[in-house]
């Protein structure tokens, strides 16, 4: 593998590419203060990734590696290595990839009928639509599409019900938000961001979005005691892309406490912690908590198609009257048919159950690596994190490349913390691979 920036860039520049080009990938891709590149695993690979940076937009820093195949918790690189997947596309496949049930749901629906938009009824809308408020217990369900979109939908619910219900003045309401939350990247997402990164650049922001301290119910005591016109209080049961950071217990218990005693509604963002990935099928659960709002996204299509879903009561549902709110594609046929199947799935196959175990397994073993660059573990069920301590200029990114190498996908996240997500459908000799893996790559630094 070349490390050295000048003779990559001759390498590429011989191979005929244009060098003006060749430079300012370098520098906005693999640039670094150390001059050292990172490379794809080969030049078929490489090509693959230069196509992309040249005619896609620069909005995310993938790991270099060109995939071209997946099933089960593995992935196959285009040059046809196999990779154990540790990130599971952001929890999107816990179902694991390709699942045969979801994809079989997909196909078949896809022959009959794919959009009718909500202007007229399909004969499977209602049918998922009863699937999941039974599984969950609420009276209603609004899909959509994505999961930024059903964080959306969840804040202006919020709104009306504040207006409608509550009785807050003419555009006073007020939606609280955690430091460190992550639900996406539209102007309402980064509005209630403290992400610099997510933000910068973007203003002026959203009105009437106000963050406070994560983990701190002291703090949302405080906030709520001296602005009568808070209407809710929009959190993630575990901080996923923050770092996997996780809440005392007991801490959504008490939040919703405070919340029910004044009249504010308790919104779950379950996107990335819901539907078992936590070893509950909600995050939620471990504090024996309903949440007033529940968004969900990613795992409730299994990864094949965008499905996402706003559930609660009548009582906050139905303050959204007709055309009021939607979306051309939410709640179409594919995506009802596609979402029934990847729920089944995850109840018929137990895979709470195996989060928990296998969980518990994982930790443990990370823990057990005796290597100063590891300083925290920490997780529930299979979303788990290390935080590395940086020790010789040695970065977490480096460390993922290493593991890329040596047969596991996974990536950082703000900056020096590796989050570890697999999918939910891996045995135990398959995670106790994965973690000899992980020890072999961390103490191949200390040696």
């Amino acid at each position: 593998m070349i490390h050295d920036r000048a003779s990559l860039l001759n390498l590429l520049i011989e191979s005929g590419l244009n060098k003006s080009l060749v430079v300012s990938h370098l520098q906005r891709c693999f640039g670094s203060s150390t001059g050292k590149v990172d490379l794809a695993p080969s030049k078929k690979q490489q090509e693959i990734i230069h196509r992309e940076d040249k005619y896609g937009a620069h909005n995310y820093a993938p790991l270099p590696v060109a995939l071209a195949k997946a099933e089960r918790c593995y992935l196959w690189d285009t040059d046809g290595k196999r990779y154990f997947d540790f990130l599971s596309a952001y929890s999107a496949v816990n179902q694991g990839h390709c699942h045969p049930k979801i994809v079989k749901a997909l196909i078949d629906q896809s022959k009959i009928l794919t959009l009718t938009s909500r202007a007229f009824f399909n004969d499977a809308l209602g049918e998922y639509e009863e699937y999941i408020t039974k599984l969950f217990g609420y009276d209603k369900v609004l899909p959509m599409n994505t999961g930024v979109e059903g964080g959306e939908t969840a804040c202006k619910l919020a709104r009306r019900w504040g207006y409608d219900v509550k009785g807050v003045p003419k555009n006073q309401a007020k939606i609280l938000f955690a430091h460190g939350n992550f639900w996406g990247r539209t102007i309402a997402a980064i509005s209630t961001s403290s992400d610099p990164s997510s933000h910068g650049g973007f203003g002026p922001f959203v009105p009437g979005f106000e963050n406070i301290p994560y983990n701190d119910i002291k703090a949302l005591e405080t906030k709520l005691e001296s602005d009568k016109n808070i209407v809710g209080f929009m959190v993630e049961p575990i901080q996923g892309e923050a770092g996997v950071v996780v809440p005392d217990e007991g801490y959504l218990r008490e939040a919703q406490k405070l919340l029910n005693k004044h009249n504010a509604l308790l919104i779950a963002d379950e996107v990335q912690t819901g539907l078992c990935r936590t070893g509950r099928m909600l995050a939620s659960d471990w504090d024996n908590i309903k949440p007033d709002i529940l968004v969900l996204g990613k795992a409730l299509s299994g990864g094949v198609y965008p499905v996402s879903a706003v559930l609660a009561r009548d009582e906050i549902m139905l303050t959204i009257g007709r055309g009021q709110h939607g979306s051309t594609y939410g709640g179409n046929p594919v995506a009802a048919r596609v979402g029934i199947a990847a729920l089944q799935v995850l109840v018929e196959e137990k895979l709470a159950e195996n989060a928990e175990r296998l969980g518990v397994v994982l930790r443990a073993q990370l823990a057990a690596i005796k290597s100063p660059r590891i300083a925290l573990v920490r997780g529930k069920g299979l979303l788990n994190a290390i935080v590395i301590n940086e020790i010789g200029g040695v970065t977490a990114w480096d460390i993922c490349m290493r593991l890329r190498d040596n047969g596991l996908l996974a990536k950082p996240t703000q900056g020096n913390v590796i989050r570890f997500a697999p999918p939910l459908i891996m045995t135990e000799p398959e995670v106790m691979e994965c973690v000899e893996i992980i020890r072999k790559t961390v103490l191949s630094f200390d040696s």
